[in-house]
């Protein structure tokens, strides 16, 4: 009797523990976004929920005298970064325009919402001209060389653009996907304020396309940080939106018509877009609104090609740790990881819709595979891997404490307004033996690293600084698991 008392004993513990994970997703979900209002650059509204942030960049612009207030710091830095500032909108607009439903089951479609519209008003500000976009205000040099919080920033917050001389299709690119997927987010809420983000991702789609080049030879101060591979995949990836958002054939034509469609990716990141532009063109052929020949033949295999190799059934499988995280790069990883997962929780939608399966070399893979596939990893980084620690700031108790983000490991303006200057960070905060005096409550850090091991301190910028990149893939996730 007391074996069997044992046995079940053990056995309710289990089912206790994977029930607290399942249920965790929508606190998860929740703190996600919370992240994006600590990033968030000028006035603060009434309804902020990150207390310990203030005002900052309220003179965004007034240099070149266009008004550049507002958007997102791109990390743990002050600077607003444009690439991947309009990738992470482009992110969470796709979150809601998939996953609209769960978030709304879960109270957070509305603040999915805020959250998209905080980027997005910004972007078309930052859009001034038809033919001009502000690609970044703050230099990364120079943020760097201080510690400050943003509200107390000293540094120089010099505007930088890209024209019809100084071309940047990336960029460009980027922003009219981000402004052609929000205008699929708000159609049904708000349908002059979807008109308004159509007209600039067209206009801004024609610029990229007429002008073309990489944007860090016009703006040098970005590729020091965030610096482009190539822009063909932005031009595909902004039709394909653009195609979704206003069904015009013209968009589908500049598909068909490309010269390169990327092939088998080795990630989807803020940098190479070419397996989100194949997501959706899959879609379109599964919904038998596309042909399945050509350039669009290709990219769905090259995209199911990508989702094999991260399920480990494909030609070209993906490392994995002994934990079992996916993994892609040293810096950064979960970045990475988190829009993997984005992709195959998507992809499990389409084929559950269109009743099919995806058919890798290593067998067939259906819905419920890649949901459970992109369960484990996002289960990886609540805190079901080897170190038992989740790598949501402020998920659960074991967490990282000394997160490389400026405004998070500097007392709240809000408790002492004593100016903190630019050296002053680093001796009196940067270099404290201490854990941050703010959480950054949602934040996904980089991750660990290919050992499953990490390093919980400020100066570990490779593993724990936080980033918009690495959260807003998260956000579709977590409201399709928290379903």
């Amino acid at each position: 009797m007391s074996k069997l008392f044992l046995l079940a004993f053990v056995l309710s513990c289990v089912v206790q523990v994977h029930n607290v994970v399942s249920a965790d997703y929508g606190d998860a979900l929740s703190k996600s976004l919370l992240f994006f209002e600590a990033q968030r650059s000028r006035l603060l509204p009434s309804d902020q929920r990150v207390q310990w942030r203030g005002n900052s960049g309220i003179r965004d612009g007034r240099s070149v005298n266009v008004n550049l207030v507002g958007g997102y710091y791109d990390a743990g830095d002050n600077v607003k970064f444009g690439l991947p500032m309009a990738y992470s909108v482009t992110m969470l607009a796709w979150s809601v325009v998939e996953f609209g439903n769960n978030l709304k089951a879960r109270n957070e479609y509305w603040n999915a919402l805020k959250a998209v519209k905080w980027g997005t008003d910004y972007l078309m500000k930052a859009h001034s001209d038809p033919d001009v976009l502000y690609g970044e205000v703050g230099d990364g040099a120079s943020d760097h060389a201080c510690w400050q919080r943003p509200e107390d920033m000293t540094t120089p917050r010099d505007a930088y653009r890209i024209d019809d001389q100084h071309p940047g299709s990336d960029i460009a690119g980027e922003t009219a996907a981000a402004l052609a997927a929000a205008s699929i987010a708000f159609s049904s809420s708000n349908a002059s304020y979807s008109f308004q983000l159509i007209r600039h991702a067209k206009q801004l789609f024609d610029f990229a396309n007429r002008h073309q080049g990489v944007y860090q030879n016009s703006i040098p101060v970005a590729g020091q940080f965030y610096s482009s591979s190539g822009y063909q995949d932005e031009l595909l990836w902004a039709a394909a939106w653009l195609q979704r958002a206003t069904n015009n054939q013209r968009y589908a034509d500049f598909i068909n018509q490309s010269s390169n469609t990327g092939g088998t990716r080795g990630m989807f990141s803020w940098d190479d877009k070419y397996v989100g532009a194949q997501l959706l063109v899959a879609k379109g052929i599964l919904e038998r609104r596309f042909p399945e020949s050509g350039n669009m033949g290709q990219m769905k295999n090259s995209a199911e090609q990508f989702i094999c190799n991260c399920i480990q059934k494909g030609n070209g499988n993906f490392q994995k740790t002994k934990g079992g995280l996916l993994w892609f790069l040293p810096w950064s990883n979960l970045q990475y990881v988190n829009s993997a997962s984005f992709i195959m929780s998507a992809y499990a939608d389409y084929l559950s819709k269109a009743r099919a399966t995806l058919r890798c070399a290593g067998g067939a893979v259906g819905p419920n595979d890649l949901i459970s596939f992109a369960r484990s990893q996002v289960d990886y980084i609540l805190g079901n891997n080897p170190k038992r620690l989740s790598y949501m700031v402020g998920f659960g108790s074991n967490y990282p404490k000394r997160v490389h983000h400026r405004g998070a490991s500097i007392v709240s303006i809000k408790k002492d307004r004593t100016r903190v200057g630019c050296q002053d960070g680093f001796n009196n905060w940067y270099n404290r033996n201490a854990d941050n005096p703010n959480v950054l409550t949602g934040a996904i850090v980089g991750g660990p690293d290919q050992s499953d091991q990490y390093t919980d301190a400020r100066n570990n910028y490779q593993q724990a600084e936080p980033s918009t990149a690495n959260n807003a893939p998260l956000v579709g996730v977590l409201a399709r698991l928290s379903a």
